[in-house]
């Protein structure tokens, strides 16, 4: 079963970041892929430009589609997604980095359960090193747990998917929605009848910090969290209840101080 890698990077990546994601989904890996599709979404720095001449120069299967401009996250996906050769397509973020038996185990299970459509994994959340473990992110495993789920939160850690590209597509793919692209495109999945599956393991080490925190509160993400959860009414994942409960919640969130977001995030919403 022949599958492609989809990442997107852009100017502010750290190059070491950069050099460790790629190495762990190539170097490191029980099973390799058969391509690798990297979206250089905007000019980057003469560092990174020289990580990835690098890597290319050793993977005779790595693509890179490079964009004139900054066009965010979403859009680059989607030009990166209509790239990639095969159905099968596993996303990967350049900041993170892949347990080397990753793509042998998601593979393993889309070929035995082809009624599956997106599959993602936990994830173990590090500062700095990867031995330096915080917290983990634990899904849900089974379709019907993973709807319920995405009522309220996000049921895929999005580095961590692996999904049938025929079905991104038949939703629409990814969208311009800020920090939201993934949930946007789960939840429209969801309405077009995609069937969902986690894994109960580890498999990635995802890169966390106060950085990440931040980025995660203030004005911009709250309106961004009504939008959405007004996207998720019309498409009758939530009711008006529903609505209200999670844009209160959600607004409280994202207008807390970082320092107090980040210990919701490490006590409250990790195990």
């Amino acid at each position: 079963m022949k599958f492609s890698v989809l990442l997107s990077v852009y100017v502010k990546e750290n190059p070491a970041n950069l050099f460790s994601a790629l190495e762990s989904i190539w170097d490191n890996q029980s099973l390799k892929p058969n391509e690798i599709v990297l979206v250089q979404d905007g000019p980057l720095t003469d560092q990174l430009e020289n990580v990835l001449v690098q890597f290319s120069k050793k993977c005779s299967v790595f693509k890179m589609i490079q964009l004139n401009e900054n066009v965010g996250l979403g859009r680059a996906l989607n030009i990166g997604l209509d790239e990639c050769s095969y159905d099968i397509v596993a996303r990967m973020d350049t900041d993170d980095v892949a347990f080397p038996n990753r793509f042998e185990e998601q593979i393993k299970f889309m070929k035995h359960n082809p009624e599956v459509d997106i599959l993602g994994a936990w994830v173990d959340e590090f500062e700095n090193k990867i031995d330096n473990i915080i917290s983990h992110r634990r899904v849900p495993e089974c379709h019907d747990d993973i709807r319920s789920f995405m009522k309220k939160r996000n049921p895929f850690n999005h580095p961590s998917v692996m999904y049938r590209k025929s079905k991104v597509l038949d939703a629409g793919s990814y969208l311009d929605f800020h920090l939201n692209e993934d949930y946007y495109l789960w939840a429209r999945m969801a309405a077009k009848g995609a069937k969902f599956y986690n894994l109960p393991k580890s498999l990635l080490f995802f890169r966390t910090g106060s950085e990440m925190f931040k980025r995660r509160g203030g004005w911009r993400y709250a309106v961004q969290d009504f939008k959405l959860q007004k996207e998720f009414k019309k498409l009758g994942l939530i009711n008006t209840m529903e609505f209200m409960s999670n844009t209160s919640m959600r607004c409280v969130a994202r207008l807390i101080p970082n320092s107090i977001r980040g210990i919701l995030y490490k006590k409250v919403l990790r195990n």
